[in-house]
């Protein structure tokens, strides 16, 4: 693996959904013993990103008034 000229790596699928790295997870680089890791961020507000993944999913083009009619029929 090689470091960018940016400073980026990649770090291969298998190991992101092995360890849950999905896009936007926070991670700290941990030195010991003259060795660095990455280890995975524990979020202190679970409840307020779990949902982060489904930003900018939606496909459906509808103004706020036709949701608000289709919540409140039925």
């Amino acid at each position: 693996m090689r470091i960018t000229t940016k400073g980026q790596v990649t770090i291969p699928q298998h190991v992101r959904q092995k360890f849950g790295l999905h896009p936007y997870a926070e991670v700290d680089f941990v030195e010991e013993d003259g060795k660095v890791y990455l280890a995975k961020r524990e979020d202190p507000e679970p409840d307020r990103t779990r949902f982060r993944k489904y930003r900018g999913a939606a496909t459906v083009r509808m103004r706020t008034e036709e949701i608000l009619k289709l919540t409140r029929e039925g």
